[in-house]
């Protein structure tokens, strides 16, 4: 190692930055964070130090420095542009065994800043030795999109707790799997999603035996319409700390190439007349593995309250005392129509959108055609490729011009993706003349004639 990493406590510790433009701002900042007093030396000095100093946060000297202004401070940082001021900062800084840091000048610091993951009290540094500050921050900013901000109270609450483990498990092994059991359980998953007096009160009641620990925990994921990179920084967490993942048809295989490694996969994939597992099935199977212990995640294409029947899953869950946690996706209808350069809404094409499903539960179409048949509005169908001659028909029947612009989103989002433009009396013979696969969504509407312009994802594919 090239410097050892440690945390030094600099709380109301007196602490010297030399320098007044935007990087001393910068630097001050990272130290007000840990509740430094700061005083800053500067003839010159930028708005932001200016207005720290009118806020009383801290000691402004504008003046020149002068070696007199090292005294007995905690560490000292020196950034400015003056090349013989930073090494005679450095320099008597050294001699007097303060830690200092000269803003990129490694050979003159006796620490470096690291990159800094804040979540308290949970804080992770990340350096390079000076090497290469940029990559200290690009991997920096990977954590930052894995490591939830709730952290920070996951660790205090396991400080407040940790007395009573430790009073009630004399053994080391002991403790430790009591605190790995309640890090990647419910009780974290509590303080994740803002519960965290639920938290308290489920650790205490794990401690005190009250309750049963054994049980698992369902997560409702939105695995979004296609592209991995649409996923939500939890669904990904969730979906990597999951024992089991129940998945549809409509999940994409670059989604399930994120899923934990080493979990038990199980399809319940539905097409229309063809449920490899029944939606009542699916429902319990959900309760029996979360009694088992296990956590489960259920993995539903686009978002699971948008014709994804999220809501007849949680009812089941709900009814049976399983803890559950829903997460949205994006629905196909956004993915796909941003995918496809169609604005779902325009000023000058549609004031309104409506979503549809394409089937109803017994299977049949009957849907509100006079309030969908109706000029500067977008609809769009889920799940229609089947009864498109039907929806064709019945939109013409109730008063939609036959010219009204249609786009059929094949496979949306993924590297399969597909667009068909045609007008609604044009949608029987384009899906009879044409091989299109599902899933694919079906959107109705003026907005539809936007796509030659504003097309973006299938001018960027290679030809």
């Amino acid at each position: 190692m090239n410097y050892f990493p440690i945390f030094i406590d600099i709380t109301q510790k007196s602490c010297l930055v030399v320098g007044g433009g935007d990087i001393a701002y910068r630097k001050i900042n990272l130290l007000l964070k840990a509740n430094a007093q700061i005083t800053c030396v500067s003839p010159a000095c930028c708005d932001g130090v200016i207005q720290l100093a009118k806020d009383n946060k801290i000691n402004l000297l504008t003046k020149a420095f002068e070696a007199s202004d090292v005294t007995t401070q905690m560490l000292i940082v020196s950034a400015t542009d003056d090349a013989a001021l930073n090494t005679q900062v450095s320099e008597l800084a050294k001699t007097a065994n303060i830690p200092v840091n000269v803003v990129d000048s490694p050979d003159l610091c006796s620490f470096v800043m690291p990159s800094i993951v804040d979540r308290s009290p949970i804080v992770i540094a990340i350096s390079s030795a000076g090497k290469a500050p940029v990559l200290a921050r690009l991997i920096r900013a990977k954590l930052e999109s894995s490591i939830p901000n709730a952290y920070g109270k996951l660790a205090t609450l396991a400080g407040n707790f940790r007395g009573q483990v430790k009073a009630k498990f004399s053994h080391i092994e002991d403790r430790r799997y009591f605190w790995e059991k309640a890090f990647s359980g419910v009780v974290a998953e509590k303080v994740f999603a803002g519960k965290v007096e639920e938290a308290q009160a489920d650790l205490q009641a794990q401690l005190d035996g009250s309750t049963d620990s054994d049980i698992g925990e369902v997560y409702l994921v939105g695995g979004g319409p296609g592209d991995p990179d649409l996923l939500t920084f939890k669904a990904l967490r969730l979906m990597q700390q999951a024992d089991v993942i129940l998945y549809d048809r409509l999940v994409s295989d670059e989604v399930m190439e994120l899923v934990r490694r080493d979990a038990e996969l199980i399809y319940v994939g539905k097409e229309r007349d063809n449920h490899s597992v029944p939606q009542d099935g699916i429902n319990q199977l959900l309760v029996d593995l979360a009694r088992q212990g296990r956590r489960v995640c259920r993995l539903k294409g686009g978002d699971p309250f948008i014709f994804g029947r999220g809501g007849e899953e949680i009812e089941t869950l709900a009814e049976n005392n399983i803890p559950f946690q829903v997460v949205p996706g994006i629905t196909a209808a956004s993915g796909c129509s941003t995918y496809s350069g169609i604005p779902l809404t325009h000023r000058d094409y549609s004031q309104s959108c409506r979503f549809v499903t394409g089937h109803l539960k017994d299977g049949s179409m009957n849907l509100p055609w006079s309030e969908l048949a109706v000029e500067q509005q977008t609809i769009v169908f889920y799940m229609a490729l089947k009864g498109a001659q039907h929806l064709s028909e019945q939109l013409q029947a109730h008063g939609m011009r036959g010219d009204m612009p249609v786009a059929l989103v094949e496979k949306g989002t993924t590297p399969e993706h597909k667009v068909h433009t045609t007008s609604l009396a044009q949608l029987p013979d384009l899906v009879a003349n044409e091989t299109i696969h599902a899933p694919t969504l079906i959107i109705v509407g003026e907005v539809v004639k936007l796509r030659e312009k504003l097309n973006w994802f299938d001018a960027k594919k290679p030809s």
